[in-house]
C-alpha cells in the first residue's frame, strides 16, 4: 500500500519529533499508544481508516514519541512525562495550531493529562480511550519486569502474546497482522524500553489541575487497560464523563471503532446531523461473536516462556527457579495450550530482535489472555 504521509520534524531539547497531518478544520493532536510509527501505523488498514474517518471532520496532527517511530532521539524512550508533554507542544507549535483537541489512548492518556494540566489555554477538549493514570497500577511489579524481559528476549513471542491481550475478540487472522505490525514498528529492544517507560508514567497530581471538558472512554471488556483504571482517570479530572463502551478491544480502531470515533467527533462538536451521513470505519462485523475466554496466561508461565525463548531446557529452567522439572514441564504445556502453539519450537530470539520478520512466517495462534499491559 502507498504511503502519502509528509512527514515533518518539530524541535523538543535534544529530539526531533516526527510529526504529520491530515485533514482540515478544527485541530485534533493524536499521540500515545506503547509503539508508534507515522508511516508504519499509515499502512495498517483498520488505523489508517479511523484517521482518514476523523480527518473528514478534523485536521488530524499525529507525532511519534521522543525515542519511538520516525522521531530523531538520542536514546530510549523517556520514562519521565516532561519530554513527552515538551514533544507535543513543539508540534502544536510548529503546526500553526494555538489550541487543539487532545485524543489520547492508553500511555498516551497519562501525557495528555499533564499536558492539559501545564497548558491549560491550549487544550480545546481532552478525550481519553482506554486510561490509566499510574502505570504501577497496571500490574503488579514482577509481572511488569517478566513482561518488558519476554519482549526483549523474543519479540516474535510477546508480539503474539500482546496481540491476543489487546484484540480477544479478533479473529486469528486479524491478530496475526497485528504482531507483524507490532514488529514492523520497532526493534525488540526499543519496543521493551518503550514498555519500561509506560509503566513509569504517572499523571495522578496532575489529574486535578485539568480544566478542559474531559471524554474517557473504556471498553469494558479491556483486557489491557482494565476499566477500574479508566474510571479512576475520569474520577480524578474535575468533571470528566467517564462513557464505557461495550467490546473488549484495547485500541479505538478495533472493535466497534465507528461507534467509539462518533463519540469522540460528537463530543468536539461535530453535529450529529453531518455524522449520519458520513460512513465511519468499523472493523466489528469481521469480528466473531466473543466466546468463553480461555484462561490467563499465568506470571509464572510468561516466566518460563521467557527462558523457553532464550533456548533453555526444562532442566534449566528447574533450577534457574527452582522448580522440579515436571512443573515446569508442566507451565510449557499449559502456556502452549492457552497460546495455542502447537510444538514448543518457537520463533527463534535473535530473528524476533531484528523486528522485521517476513511475512511468510506463521506466527502461532494465540488465544484470550489475561495479562496487564498498555
Amino acid at each position: 500500500m502507498s504511503s502519502p504521509v509528509r512527514v515533518q520534524y518539530a524541535w523538543s531539547g535534544s529530539d526531533d519529533v516526527a510529526w504529520s497531518e491530515t485533514g482540515a478544520g478544527e485541530p485534533v493532536l493524536v499521540g500515545g499508544w506503547w509503539m508508534s510509527h507515522l508511516e508504519r501505523d499509515w499502512e495498517y488498514p483498520p488505523f489508517r481508516a479511523f484517521v482518514e474517518a476523523m480527518a473528514r471532520h478534523r485536521r488530524v496532527i499525529r507525532l511519534d514519541a521522543p525515542g519511538s517511530g520516525m522521531s530523531r532521539s538520542r536514546g530510549a524512550t523517556p520514562e519521565r512525562l516532561e519530554p513527552h508533554v515538551d514533544a507535543m507542544k513543539a508540534v502544536l507549535d510548529a503546526s500553526g495550531a494555538p489550541t487543539a483537541t487532545l485524543f489520547a489512548g492508553s500511555s498516551g492518556c497519562a501525557i495528555a493529562v499533564e499536558f492539559a494540566a501545564r497548558h491549560p489555554d491550549r487544550v480545546r477538549r481532552l478525550v481519553l480511550s482506554g486510561a490509566y493514570l499510574d502505570g504501577s497500577a497496571i500490574a503488579p511489579p514482577g509481572d511488569r519486569a517478566a513482561l518488558v524481559e519476554l519482549v526483549r528476549s523474543s519479540w516474535g513471542l510477546s508480539s503474539r502474546v500482546m496481540s491476543d491481550i489487546f484484540y480477544p475478540d479478533a479473529t486469528p487472522e486479524q491478530r496475526r497482522a497485528y504482531a507483524r505490525h507490532q514488529r514492523s514498528t520497532a526493534t525488540a529492544e526499543a519496543a521493551a524500553a518503550g514498555l519500561e517507560a509506560v509503566y513509569s508514567f504517572d499523571a495522578t497530581a496532575a489529574a486535578s489541575q485539568v480544566r478542559a471538558p474531559t471524554l474517557v472512554l473504556h471498553r469494558r471488556g479491556d483486557r489491557a487497560i482494565p476499566l477500574a483504571l479508566g474510571a479512576a482517570a475520569a474520577s480524578a479530572i474535575p468533571g470528566a464523563h467517564l462513557e464505557v463502551l461495550d467490546g473488549a478491544d484495547h485500541h479505538p480502531w478495533h472493535g466497534d471503532a465507528a461507534g467509539l470515533l462518533r463519540r469522540v467527533l460528537e463530543f468536539d462538536g461535530v453535529p450529529a446531523d453531518i455524522l449520519e451521513r458520513e460512513p465511519l470505519p468499523s472493523v466489528s462485523a469481521q469480528h466473531p461473536a466473543p466466546s468463553s475466554p480461555a484462561a490467563p496466561i499465568s506470571a509464572r508461565e510468561l516466566e518460563v516462556l521467557r527462558l523457553v525463548a532464550r533456548g533453555m531446557t526444562d532442566a534449566q529452567i528447574a533450577t534457574e527457579l527452582f522448580l522440579s522439572v515436571h512443573t515446569v514441564h508442566r507451565h510449557v504445556a499449559n502456556a502452549r495450550t492457552k497460546l495455542g502453539v502447537p510444538s514448543r519450537a518457537g520463533p527463534a530470539p535473535g530473528g524476533a530482535a531484528r523486528g522485521r520478520p517476513s511475512d511468510s512466517a506463521r506466527p502461532p495462534r494465540t488465544r484470550r489472555g489475561g495479562w496487564s499491559a498498555a
